[in-house]
């Protein structure tokens, strides 16, 4: 029984590393293929509108309500402390530097992910995929790479939509507290932002962007069994993609602070 059990165990270890293996291959070629021509530019527009301006409302929602949270609960810290006039510029620093960067990646893998993983998923069971490399078309450039860049382009820009609804619901929250004025606020706000941490942000962005995308493809295009497969693929996208992000993202702060030491002095 225990030998049995060992058994299992050992088998979803291989398989789990077979997988590993299979995916950084995957995500390898589409990293070439960015770079190499031809670019579908017509269907990487398509797929930024696609992926990028549905999730608009999403986005502003959630940061303003982010700013709103993070304005209340910065604001009962640092009162304790007399430094009550720190907050919009607390509230910057965390919206840029961190958890704006972070919680729209996570709404995109939620999203997109999950859309890019059923789509491509449905092509692979009912044959599309090769009916398309049956007419010569390279499906792997055409559907998943023009995905995981649009991701990557996307990801920036929802990121800035997100910090400037995090930094309006921070204002609506100060407002209603102190009655601070809309050019104060903002001047205080970015007092401790500097132009490191854009830069870094957006490399941040770009990264989680291209792990979002190029999972989800790479789930879409194993995907097996039929429409129970097709809605597998595209749970597991939500699911490797968010558990993706957050492990990328702590190596990434480490090296934001090794290439930009000004951020954590």
């Amino acid at each position: 029984m225990q030998g049995a059990a060992a058994e299992r165990v050992g088998q979803a270890v291989l398989d789990a590393l077979a997988s590993a293996g299979a995916y950084f291959v995957f995500a390898g070629r589409a990293l070439v293929e960015l770079v190499r021509p031809p670019f579908e530019v017509r269907e990487v527009l398509r797929q930024i509108y696609a992926l990028g301006s549905r999730s608009i409302p999403l986005i502003l929602a959630a940061g303003f309500a982010v700013g709103v949270v993070l304005s209340m609960h910065t604001r009962a810290t640092l009162e304790r402390f007399g430094a009550g006039a720190l907050i919009p510029a607390g509230l910057a620093v965390a919206l840029v530097r961190e958890t704006g960067p972070l919680v729209t990646g996570l709404l995109v893998a939620g999203r997109a992910g999950a859309g890019i993983g059923a789509e491509l998923g449905a092509m692979r069971v009912t044959e599309q995929i090769d009916a398309l490399e049956a007419i010569a078309v390279d499906a792997f450039k055409y559907l998943a790479v023009t995905r995981i860049l649009a991701c990557m382009i996307a990801l920036p820009l929802l990121t800035t939509l997100m910090d400037f609804a995090g930094m309006t619901g921070g204002f609506a929250a100060e407002a209603a507290a102190t009655g601070i004025a809309w050019p104060l606020y903002f001047q205080r706000s970015f007092e401790l932002i500097g132009f490191a941490d854009f830069v870094s942000a957006t490399v941040k962005t770009v990264v989680f962007g291209f792990i979002i995308g190029s999972v989800a493809s790479y789930l879409g295009f194993h995907a097996t069994r039929g429409t129970e497969g097709v809605g597998d693929a595209s749970t597991r996208a939500v699911v490797a993609s968010s558990i993706l992000l957050i492990l990328s993202d702590v190596l990434l702060v480490k090296l934001i602070f090794i290439l930009f030491p000004q951020i954590g002095s």
